[in-house]
């Protein structure tokens, strides 16, 4: 019997754009890479704890196993892609400022007029 589950929108996102990319349903897609995990986390090579301490830096990245190492770079990227409280307190402040400038949803870049200028 098929269930339901909650992913976030960003998550969603980006198993719509996998999908269509590799011609596959979004179920399809969402399985595959369930295989994918599974198939790694049950590898004798494979050790997510190295993983985690290399993003903690406790590590070096030449550690780990080319397995190891393509994850790690994908939960460092999703990491970096993620908006620090520092990073929102600081933009915050621009954009109060009437300074405020970031991307759209296209990635191109857009300012916000000076409140002077306005």
């Amino acid at each position: 019997m098929a269930q339901s589950i909650k992913i976030s929108d960003e998550e969603m996102e980006l198993v719509r754009r996998e999908a269509e990319l590799s011609s596959r349903s979004i179920a399809g897609q969402v399985t595959y890479w369930m295989r994918i995990g599974r198939s790694i986390e049950r590898a004798p090579e494979f050790n997510y704890d190295h993983i985690r301490e290399v993003l903690e830096g406790r590590r070096s990245p030449d550690v780990l196993s080319g397995e190891e190492q393509a994850v790690y770079i994908d939960e460092l990227l999703a990491a970096a892609a993620e908006e620090t409280p520092e990073q929102a307190a600081f933009f915050q402040e621009r954009r109060e400022a009437g300074l405020g400038v970031g991307s759209d949803a296209n990635g191109e870049i857009v300012t916000q007029k000076s409140a002077e200028k306005a």
